[in-house]
């Protein structure tokens, strides 16, 4: 399963893109988005948005 950003919460801080150990997540504009076809699904940026904008898919 791979995690997506809702866009609508997403504040844009990048914490999560960070974290990211196989650079799935990328800014696009003033937030940022998963490329499911990288994500491999390990979870690592949910547990780092403060926000609480990542959620499985």
């Amino acid at each position: 399963m791979v995690y997506q950003i809702d866009k609508s919460v997403c504040v844009g801080c990048g914490a999560c893109a960070g974290n990211c150990p196989v650079s799935a997540i990328e800014q696009k504009e003033d937030r940022y988005e998963i490329n499911p076809d990288i994500c491999v699904g390990c979870g690592a940026c949910e547990s780092t948005c403060p926000v609480s904008a990542i959620s499985r898919k």
